[in-house]
């Protein structure tokens, strides 16, 4: 995103006021600390679970089987240390993981989409992803619900 907008990274050392909104999934998640940054979202380490599921080991952030590189001792693009607190570049994250993003800077909200990665190993695993939609009832359905047996499932779109 960054690339595309033509936008530099400018990093300040100063903790942003404002909070920031995260969406993710079905997740909203609001941070009370961050980073300033005229581009990108730099959270405490401590709420990068919280924000989207990614936890800091040794060996980088990681999701599952899914590991990104992260140098821990030495300020990077992805990691420093500001006035004795440890942060994390979750857009930095989405752009290596080639995740889409979409950014209010005025409003301080960050929503992030599916990570590729994840939705490939579906395919490659031939397993569709669980959901939950509500019938003509009301009655909530999930896919989970038909394991075992053969469905079909048939969507449109009015437009």
């Amino acid at each position: 995103m960054k690339k595309i907008l033509g936008l530099f990274l400018v990093f300040t050392a100063q903790l942003a006021l404002g909070n920031a909104t995260v969406l993710f999934e079905q997740n909203v998640v609001t941070l009370s600390e961050t980073l300033s940054d005229p581009t990108d979202l730099w959270v405490r380490t401590e709420d990068l679970t919280r924000v989207n599921g990614f936890e800091l080991k040794p060996e980088g952030a990681c999701l599952d089987d899914i590991c990104v590189p992260v140098k821990q001792d030495e300020d990077g693009d992805m990691f420093v240390r500001r006035e004795g607190k440890s942060w994390f570049n979750v857009t930095e994250l989405a752009d290596k993981l080639q995740q889409p993003v979409v950014v209010d800077h005025d409003a301080g909200v960050f929503s992030f989409g599916a990570i590729p990665v994840i939705r490939t190993s579906f395919r490659e695993q031939a397993i569709a992803p669980n959901f939950e939609l509500i019938d003509m009832n009301g009655e909530t359905v999930r896919l989970s619900d038909f394991k075992g047996k053969k469905i079909m499932l048939l969507t449109w779109a009015s437009w």
